[in-house]
């Protein structure tokens, strides 16, 4: 078998001009065209698995990804079963894209309300319930569902049963009643958002009903929290979002998912003739799922130079709540719940390197339970959905085997996000230890730029070791949420260092645009030689918490 001799591995090549019949070990088609390269990620997959299992395989493996676009119907797994070492990686000079969205055709221009020019399609899957989507990207640009009102919010007039001065944080409600003419029966009602910016969170609460004559509106999900702000003046602040009557406004847009027909007002300059319009059909990319035992784990799997667009997302009711009966509109922090576009589960040795994700409904890389030893270093994630990269193992009740720790975050530039989970963090770290968060440049989000810990108070955990050192945080929090920092820290974690970050333009909504904020039991933390300006509140704020040695900080 052929090898590259130099490198001592094994080449192979995929391209948008491949095919899956072909060998893969050409960059391009030969003249007869009777051989090239593969068409898809997953038959190089498929290629090197079988090439394992009959025992083929004694080099490392990179798998060359010539540009173009690489259309995604599902997520790409890969299990232990691939586990060797394997990078695929971009061709010299050239960009392979991982598509998740479809491309919408046959739009005709029709006339909104007699009088405002609007470009209309029909979708068949999404009439017959086979599709849906919440975003729609338009010549690499993501569009706005509508908003109402268009600037600022409304105001919440009362909630039944909860009370300004005495009701409790976690007294949800899944009614209110609204002033004037903010909510009415509008079409499709129950496709209606309805998303509340109070506390720390957001949540999105889909309208299921709605009394215009009691101006009483009943959702589909319980607020995690009560519906009150954080200083108790009012009631909460929310938006309305994706209300067909509200178009009206150039780069708007509207699914009706009865009639399957889309609407979409152009921006000045589009026109029908050259326009490209996206929407997802999918919410991941990548998935390296192992199972607990270490014999099962994902591993030596690199991906290195590839961009990944065009995800989408959906509601994400918090999941513990069906133990209760209830489902909770919003995460109790962090947009806690919601997924990475790049997944991985019991993997270990694995990387990701130099990708860029951008226009994506989620998170842009998870490492999940039992992830050891990942390299993820380099990557620009902007306009995502939630937050930049997001760390959670096991806690200190699990098995050992769950334990994520080890883990390198370096690098990376990570801005814009929080496009639709508002609480998203840039870097989110939660029962993790003995991790790299280094250099990392995190700037333009609503809520908190780095979070460590996710133990609130004294009670003992896995936390600890974790260097959070000479990152770039800036323009964190745009007045919408409260109760934030630059770097956030959490619970007792021996070990933890705090050092030499630049922090600057930190801002809040009521309370809390803290640079360095060391939260609820915060204990036995090196925090030195930060540069901290610009802030909303103060430099440095400690909850409570003991032990923590607080030094040279300017």
């Amino acid at each position: 078998m052929n090898k590259n001799t130099m490198n001592n591995e094994l080449v192979f090549y995929a391209s948008p001009k491949g095919n899956d019949k072909w060998s893969g070990r050409l960059p391009e088609p030969n003249e007869s065209g009777s051989d090239g390269p593969f068409a898809t990620m997953e038959k190089a997959r498929d290629t090197l698995r079988n090439m394992k299992k009959s025992g083929k395989l004694t080099w490392p493996v990179k798998v060359f990804l010539r540009g173009g676009i690489y259309p995604l119907a599902q997520p790409i797994l890969f299990s232990h079963e691939d586990n060797w070492p394997v990078t695929y990686c971009a061709y010299p000079g050239e960009t392979p894209v991982l598509d998740g969205g479809k491309r919408i055709t046959g739009w005709t221009r029709e006339k909104l309300n007699d009088r405002l020019e609007v470009w209309v399609a029909n979708i068949p899957e999404v009439a017959e319930g086979k599709w849906c989507f919440q975003q729609l990207v338009v010549n690499g640009e993501i569009r706005n569902r509508t908003r109402l009102p268009e600037q600022g919010y409304f105001r919440i007039k009362s909630v039944p049963g909860t009370d300004l001065s005495t009701a409790g944080l976690f007294d949800g409600s899944d009614t209110f009643v609204y002033s004037d003419n903010d909510i009415q029966n509008w079409r499709n009602i129950g496709d209606v958002d309805i998303v509340m910016l109070h506390y720390w969170i957001e949540e999105r609460m889909p309208i299921e009903h709605v009394n215009e004559n009691k101006k009483l509106v009943t959702c589909k999900y319980k607020s995690s929290f009560a519906l009150i702000d954080d200083n108790r003046t009012g009631y909460s602040k929310y938006f309305v979002e994706n209300v067909f009557e509200a178009l009206s406004k150039p780069g708007q847009w509207y699914l009706d998912r009865k009639t399957g027909n889309i609407f979409y007002i152009p921006m000045p300059g589009e026109s029908l003739e050259d326009v490209e319009i996206f929407a997802p059909v999918v919410e991941q990319a990548l998935r390296l799922e192992g199972s607990e035992y270490d014999s099962k784990c994902v591993e030596y799997i690199s991906f290195k130079g590839i961009k990944i667009r065009n995800t989408g997302w959906k509601h994400r009711p918090r999941k513990d709540a069906e133990k209760f009966g209830v489902c909770y509109a919003g995460d109790v922090q962090a947009a806690f719940n919601v997924p990475g576009v790049i997944f991985l589960k019991y993997s270990r040795f694995c990387s990701i390197e130099d990708c860029i994700l951008e226009n994506i409904g989620y998170y842009g890389i998870e490492l999940s339970d039992g992830c050891r030893n990942i390299r993820i270093i380099g990557n620009e994630i902007y306009n995502a959905g939630a937050g930049g990269i997001k760390v959670n193992g096991g806690d200190i009740n699990s098995s050992k085997n769950k334990y994520t720790k080890y883990n390198q975050i370096i690098g990376n530039h990570i801005h814009h996000c929080g496009r639709v989970f508002h609480s998203a963090v840039g870097v989110l770290c939660g029962h993790s230890s003995n991790n790299n968060i280094s250099h990392n440049h995190i700037h333009h989000l609503h809520y908190t730029g780095i979070s460590c810990g996710w133990m609130w108070g004294y009670d003992e955990n896995n936390l600890g070791n974790n260097r959070i050192e000479n990152n770039h945080i800036h323009h964190i929090g745009t007045g919408i949420l409260s109760d934030m920092g630059g770097i956030y820290l959490l619970g007792v974690q021996p070990g933890t260092v705090v050092r030499g970050n630049v922090i600057h333009n930190i801002e809040k909504a009521n309370y809390g645009g803290w640079a360095i904020y060391t939260d609820e039991g915060s204990s036995h933390i090196i925090i030195e030689n930060n540069i901290c300006y610009f802030m909303a509140s103060t430099g440095f704020f400690q909850h409570y918490g003991r032990e923590n040695i607080v030094r040279n900080n300017i």
